[in-house]
């Protein structure tokens, strides 16, 4: 035990090192990133005029940020986070301009027109990169050993180019390296030997010089051939490749697709690996099913197949299980998790205790090899982010009654888990697609407790510093800084969850807010608001029903979660009894399975006070 907490506490160590070496590069002066664009744009040819929007003729802080194709830090912040500028046409070569971009950990320029060679200095060009897409452009010349000084690597997409050469076995080297491709290029000589099981054949398709690894094995030349007849080969190989290459990419398409059917048709590669291990049984919390085996859950999901998958997230894929006698059960799949047998049995102890009407209850788990996977009860009407998407799309099935049901029973178990829990739990990735329905429409909380079996220590942490934020609109703009889940994040997150209700658009994209809004929906919010327009932001659908009152006490409530200091946010306990206070006159049934200290304020004061304040 001892051991984990040492290593626990030297990652904390080694990323808090990171955050100050990011940190020290933001106070570098508010310029760079600017200058950084600014060279961007003019090393680039913009043929249709996709760069209207980056106008340098405003002197407000964060005013980059609302560039098409930028994401930033924070809004109010010109760091420069992310570049996305995929698929404009961009023509130039590789924009050097980009190492004033200091703490840029995201590139996509996928799918333009830019050729040249990727600078050989790469890693000092992009040197805290954690995604790098140069796809489907024209880059050419040999893929430089320096990426492989980009550590931060967790993608790395170079395929539909004109590269040549031997792909640098440097990249080997790379241990957080998640996805690699290099496919349709010309490239020869043998695959590195990378550590990630995600890098198939498939992702060195149509280069017809490569071999090993997970292709076909090189061929060993003999002591005795000459050199001329291997430059001649070489030479052929590559002449071979020029030449195809233009048939390969018109097949490319169709080849994946049979290559998919015939390596890993159903997507449950892995669960293959497992089947000499079905007789393992299920730990169960339930006696009803104390009895069931991996084997039955084999069989229930068709050996995991993927035509069997309910849903996916960072934490793992979820699968719908048909048991013999007609009970569905859903199995969710843990990725990345460290934890020994023994540590996540211990784990799993604490969480088969911690049940709540409005958490999904968890039956049992399974360990079998490598694999953690975890039992829990079948939500028939699948998660709140789908059910409000097929309401964009015209299902009328989400009333406003129905909808504050959902909020006022979800901030339940959500204040349940901070304040009532015994350990207390901060769920650390909320957000609609966690939250899922039964077949009453109750809402139930699943993933909770997941983020103390993620790997590294901490969810936020780790996935900060991978890179691997998931959905950006639902963090808390603080985690940036302090890189510390808190509380206060989650009701951060859970006010974007209010907000999609009573607006019904989405977290990271808003439908209705003009074309020039790059922001996510709290932005959106917090913009309306400043502009006194906040009414125009709720669902048009649900207005002149003889709720309107209501509509706009449950924004003003999602608004004060989703405001940007930490400390004015209402614990998740406020929130619930702020909600259960607009629906008074629904008389929901929501029990009294909760026990916690009452605010010092309040309910109607507290709600007064807010709506006035705001």
């Amino acid at each position: 035990m001892k051991i984990a907490v040492n290593t626990g506490a030297l990652t904390v160590l080694i990323y808090a090192f990171i955050w100050l070496m990011l940190t020290s590069s933001f106070s570098s002066g508010l310029e760079s990133d600017i200058n950084c664009l600014k060279a961007v744009k003019a090393s680039l040819e913009d043929p249709f005029n996709y760069l209207s929007s980056w106008d340098f003729n405003n002197n407000t802080e964060g005013f980059i940020c609302k560039f098409t194709g930028i994401d930033c830090w924070h809004p109010d912040e010109s760091k420069v986070l992310n570049i996305r500028l995929s698929d404009m046409e961009l023509k130039g070569t590789f924009p050097r301009g980009l190492q004033n971009c200091s703490a840029l950990t995201g590139l996509d320029l996928s799918s333009n027109k830019l050729y040249g060679p990727i600078p050989s200095d790469i890693s000092l060009i992009l040197q805290y990169v954690t995604t790098l897409d140069l796809s489907s452009n024209n880059f050419s010349g040999e893929i430089p050993k320096g990426i492989a000084n980009c550590t931060y690597l967790n993608v790395l997409k170079l395929d539909s180019n004109k590269l040549t050469g031997h792909i640098p076995p440097e990249l080997s080297l790379l241990g957080r390296l998640k996805s690699f491709s290099a496919a349709n290029n010309l490239l020869s000589g043998p695959v590195p030997n990378f550590n990630s099981t995600g890098i198939t054949a498939e992702n060195f398709a149509n280069n017809a010089g490569l071999c090993g690894g997970p292709l076909p094995a090189c061929q060993g030349a003999s002591k005795n051939t000459h050199p001329g007849i291997l430059v001649g080969a070489a030479v052929g190989g590559v002449t071979v490749a020029a030449l195809g290459v233009g048939i390969a990419m018109f097949f490319y398409m169709r080849r994946v697709s049979r290559k998919r059917k015939e390596g890993d048709p159903d997507g449950n590669k892995w669960a293959k690996n497992i089947k000499g291990a079905k007789a393992i049984k299920l730990s169960m919390f339930e006696k009803s099913v104390v009895k069931m085996r991996l084997s039955d859950l084999m069989k229930a999901t068709n050996s995991f197949s993927k035509d069997y998958i309910i849903g996916t997230g960072r934490t793992g894929a979820t699968y719908k299980a048909i048991l013999e006698d007609g009970t569905s059960l859903m199995v969710k799949r843990l990725q990345d998790t460290q934890h020994s047998e023994k540590e996540f049995a211990a784990e799993m102890a604490t969480l088969g205790n911690v049940k709540h009407r409005n958490l999904v209850p968890l039956l049992g788990f399974c360990v079998a090899k490598k694999e953690r996977l975890l039992v829990y009860t079948f939500m028939p009407n699948g998660t709140l982010h789908d059910r409000l998407q097929l309401v964009s799309e015209g299902d009328k099935s989400l009333d406003w009654p129905l909808r504050l049901k959902i909020g006022i029973g979800a901030a339940k178990g959500f204040a349940w888990l901070h304040h009532s829990c015994n350990p207390r739990i901060i769920h650390r990735n909320v957000s609609s697609k966690c939250i899922l329905l039964d077949a009453d429409y109750e809402p139930k909380i699943s993933d909770f407790g997941l983020a103390r079996l993620m790997n590294p220590v901490d969810t936020h942490l780790s996935t900060f510093v991978n890179g691997e934020f998931g959905d950006l609109g639902y963090v808390a703009p603080e985690y940036a800084r302090t890189l510390v889940a808190t509380p206060k994040g989650d009701v951060y997150s859970f006010g974007v969850v209010l907000l999609e209700l009573v607006t019904g658009e989405r977290a990271t994209f808003v439908a209705k807010a003009p074309e020039s809004f790059k922001g996510n929906l709290a932005e959106w919010i917090i913009q309306l608001s400043s502009n006194s327009k906040l009414q125009d932001s709720i669902d048009p659908t649900l207005t002149g029903k003889g709720c309107d009152g209501e509509l706009f006490q449950f924004l003003k409530v999602a608004c004060s979660c989703v405001l940007p200091a930490p400390k004015e946010r209402p614990t998740m306990f406020e929130v619930y009894q702020l909600l259960r206070a607009i629906g008074e006159r629904y008389h929901f049934s929501m029990g009294d399975d909760i026990m916690m200290q009452p605010s010092n304020t309040g309910d109607a004061d507290y709600l007064e006070e807010l709506i006035v304040a705001r």
